[in-house]
């Protein structure tokens, strides 16, 4: 399958729906915050121990950063994994507006982003490239 060489990364090593991309997922969608293993823990609704030993993990494969007294967050310099985090959230985005049968895709009204006042509504080409991504990453995991 070939990959999408402004998103491809060989060196991600990350499945979505694994603890580890929860926790890039969450760390990166909340880069303001440092949170300890506890409130991973918590937010995340995974076993305290799997918290701790994989953010353990994260931090010592410099995927996350922790400060001196334990709170882990985003590394600023990952802007890989910030585009991971994007393509996690759009396609959450993708199956919460369109991945039910009950719904159609003229039934779905786009959301707007108040911010931006612009739809927030997926486009084709995001989709791919949100897929591609996960693709990728899926690959270099088998």
């Amino acid at each position: 399958m070939p990959v999408h060489l402004g998103s491809h990364d060989p060196d991600l090593d990350l499945t979505p729906g694994t603890t580890k991309s929860d926790i890039i997922g969450f760390l990166y969608r909340n880069d303001e915050y440092g949170y300890s293993p506890q409130e991973i823990h918590s937010e995340l609704d995974i076993p305290h121990n799997t918290a701790k030993v994989t953010a353990k993990r994260l931090y010592d494969n410099e995927y996350i950063d922790k400060t001196p007294d334990g709170y882990y967050h985003a590394r600023e310099d990952r802007e890989d994994l910030y585009r991971y985090g994007a393509a996690l959230d759009g396609l959450e985005r993708m199956f919460a507006d369109h991945g039910t049968a009950e719904t159609s895709p003229d039934s779905v009204e786009p959301r707007t982003d108040t911010e931006l006042g612009e739809s927030a509504e997926l486009t084709d080409e995001d989709i791919e490239d949100a897929v591609a991504l996960v693709d990728t990453t899926s690959d270099e995991d088998t």
